[in-house]
């Protein structure tokens, strides 16, 4: 007689894997945008494209604390935006006031961007945006039809992107551009580590103060000597 084959031990089929919570949805309030803090727009959002190389544009802290400075010399003013980006800081002059803004963007997305902000807000009869480089911009008289691009300005807005030392050499250009009038201002911005920017020996270098690694400062743009 055989002796009874034991049974054969099939392996445990492995358990499904538990299904995994779906993550919800990331708010997309906020995302891509900056909100204007002051004056007739405050409260009001304004979109910029995503994803665009050096496009940061300046913190609410940050200008928060620039519009304190200014607050008694933004009315009426005629402003230039140099590297608008998102146009953060000449929409808030507009904001609060300013008789006009030059937005200078050389990003396409961007620029195109900010000319239907502007249409949103209601700011197109007070703006220019000029689709160009900055530096080409400081060398350039007026666009390809003859219109002249303004200035001398009040006050002029340069935050360029990080990385690069750009105000070192943008300063000089704005300078011997005389893109600012005599008496004018200057907002600087730019790594917290980059310290003070070196500015012309007939500017004043009033304000500055750094915010996480941003670095900001306000410069007065006095009379030459012998002018």
């Amino acid at each position: 007689m055989m002796p009874p084959v034991p049974p054969t031990k099939l392996p445990k089929s492995p358990r499904p894997p538990k299904p995994q919570p779906q993550s919800k949805p990331q708010p997309q309030d906020g995302r891509n945008s900056v909100r204007i803090i002051g004056g007739g727009w405050r409260g009001r959002r304004v979109n910029f494209p995503p994803d665009l190389p050096g496009l940061r544009p300046t913190p609410d802290r940050v200008r928060e604390t620039l519009y304190n400075w200014l607050q008694h010399s933004i009315a009426g003013t005629r402003c230039l935006d140099l590297f608008a980006g998102s146009g953060a800081l000449g929409l808030e002059a507009l904001s609060r006031g300013a008789a006009g803004v030059v937005f200078v963007e050389q990003a396409q997305a961007a620029a195109r961007g900010l000319v239907v902000e502007l249409a949103r807000l209601g700011g197109t009869p007070k703006a220019r945006v000029v689709e160009m480089g900055a530096s080409r911009f400081l060398r350039t008289a007026g666009d390809a039809n003859g219109r002249p691009y303004g200035g001398p300005f009040d006050i002029v807005f340069m935050d360029p992107p990080f990385g690069q030392e750009a105000l070192a050499d943008y300063i000089p250009l704005l300078d011997l551009g005389g893109w600012v009038k005599s008496g004018g201002l200057v907002y600087l911005e730019s790594e917290k580590s980059a310290g003070p920017p070196v500015v012309p020996a007939h500017w004043e270098l009033l304000k500055s103060k750094s915010a996480g690694e941003v670095g900001y400062h306000l410069a007065r743009v006095n009379a030459r000597a012998g002018d």
